[in-house]
């Protein structure tokens, strides 16, 4: 009897769990390809299902404290690097710089020549 009871609980848990993930979430089709604030396309893109998304250890780093792709056709994407001061939301980055990104000696350097100013979202 007990292991029923278990067994229901962990059912209900895990279907509560499964329908809050996709509530939240959005397919590809759905991101907007315009935001009113950065909050908006930072949530927005946290909550989308990509088709691929890709992390960089940047522990190595002094300034980057995280670096993060996404991509919804596995060529052009964007990337969010976040700073001790704030995030950037970066478009249209290919994924074969994002590869780049992750190889480079210094991920400041890298991000300064050949991404910074080049594929910024506007808002």
């Amino acid at each position: 009897m007990s292991f029923d009871i278990n067994f229901r609980n962990y059912f209900l848990l895990f279907t509560i769990a499964f329908l809050s993930i996709s509530c939240n979430s959005q397919n590809c089709s759905d991101l907007k390809e315009s935001f009113t604030d950065f909050d908006q396309a930072k949530k927005s893109i946290e909550r989308t299902n990509f088709r691929f998304s890709d992390k960089c250890n940047t522990r190595k780093s002094s300034w980057i404290l995280g670096a993060e792709f996404y991509s919804c056709d596995n060529k052009n994407g964007y990337l969010l690097i976040k700073t001790k001061k704030k995030t950037y939301i970066h478009k249209n980055l290919p994924k074969e710089l994002w590869n780049e990104f992750k190889k480079a000696d210094s991920f400041g350097k890298f991000y300064n020549s050949r991404i910074k100013g080049k594929f910024q979202l506007i808002i």
